[in-house]
């Protein structure tokens, strides 16, 4: 791999060719804060709080759009970088609410992460307060534009990650705010669900309507289709609560579809949802073994011809699943009528 070597805050760090400051710092665990930057979107430059100080460089720039090179020395936490930091910050809390429900206990948003990591125990100054109507048209989230810092990670997300283009930023200066097409509710425009800005969100701008923090996470395969997307589930009190994507996986690396990170909890949890076979006796359905299903399966279906029996097969089995039971209809039945609810 072509390497180059930057010195940040005394310290050598050897990176790829063509990684940023901001990964640089990040791979060397050297904190820099922002709010518009991620792993899976273009470098942006908007919230300016990733600014640092770099030697034969003019002003201070953007870590997250300045390319390293080799003898690069940058400084990352200077009296000037901090204090214009803080300016920013401080514009930013002009207009935030004073009550985040992003920020439960000890967990708090990126966003305040950031505020805490500055210093700003208190807002120096305020305007008045937008008082945006909140919409919660969605079945999944809501969106509450008065803590939208107007950071274009949502707006970017959809167009660069998911390729949909729900939203766009609208009018311009002090103004200007995520929204969808003519300033309609979300759920009249051609939003997927998928939660995607919803996660990559710094603040309580989007929130889901279900949160709770869990108690610890399981990682699993989503069973919604053959994918095999990975997945963390949220879990407390020996429910699910939610769902957060797998990054360090290949297959899916953390992206969820609105399946996925929404719907998993609803059937899980659902009150009706059958955890046993029931076979019938005496007129009703009864709880019993899998021995004893099984069993009554096979002696049923050994009384049939092969063109009386068809096989359906389910988006919710692995490929490896459908595969074995379409091999078991062809040749164990003897029968080429399968079917699969994919189709539909």
């Amino acid at each position: 791999m072509d390497a180059i070597t930057l010195t940040i805050d005394g310290a050598a760090v050897t990176v790829r060719r063509g990684a940023t400051v901001l990964e640089a710092a990040q791979q060397a665990g050297i904190y820099i804060p922002t709010l518009c930057s991620d792993h899976d979107l273009e470098p942006y430059g908007g919230c300016r709080l990733c600014i640092v100080e770099i030697e034969k460089m003019a002003g201070l720039p953007t870590a997250c759009t300045t390319p390293a090179t080799s003898g690069m020395v940058v400084r990352t936490a200077t009296p000037a970088v901090n204090e214009a930091r803080r300016d920013i910050v401080a514009l930013l809390l002009a207009d935030y609410p004073d009550d985040c429900p992003a920020c439960t206990g000890d967990d708090r948003c990126d966003f305040h992460q950031v505020v805490a990591y500055l210093g700003l125990d208190e807002q120096p100054f305020r305007r008045l307060h937008r008082s945006i109507p909140i919409d919660s048209s969605n079945p999944f989230f809501e969106r509450d534009l008065d803590y939208c810092i107007a950071c274009g990670k949502c707006v970017r997300t959809c167009d660069e990650v998911v390729n949909v283009d729900a939203i766009e930023m609208a009018s311009r200066g002090y103004t200007i705010l995520p929204s969808a097409f003519g300033g309609k509710p979300i759920v009249q425009s051609n939003c997927i669900s998928c939660g995607e800005c919803v996660v990559r969100c710094p603040t309580a701008a989007l929130m889901p309507k279900e949160r709770r923090l869990p108690a610890q996470e399981v990682k699993t395969t989503c069973p919604y289709c053959g994918v095999g997307c990975q997945i963390y589930l949220g879990v407390s009190d020996g429910q699910v609560i939610s769902v957060r994507g797998d990054r360090d996986n290949d297959v899916n690396r953390g992206l969820l579809c609105v399946k996925g990170r929404f719907g998993v909890a609803g059937y899980v949890n659902h009150p009706e949802r059958l955890t046993l076979p029931l076979v019938r006796k005496d007129g009703a359905l009864r709880e019993t073994t899998w021995d004893e299903a099984l069993e009554m399966v096979a002696g049923r279906l050994a009384g049939f011809g092969k063109g009386e029996v068809a096989v359906i097969s389910s988006a919710k089995c692995t490929n490896e699943d459908n595969y074995v039971i379409q091999k078991f209809a062809r040749t164990v039945l003897g029968t080429n009528n399968i079917d699969h609810c994919a189709r539909l």
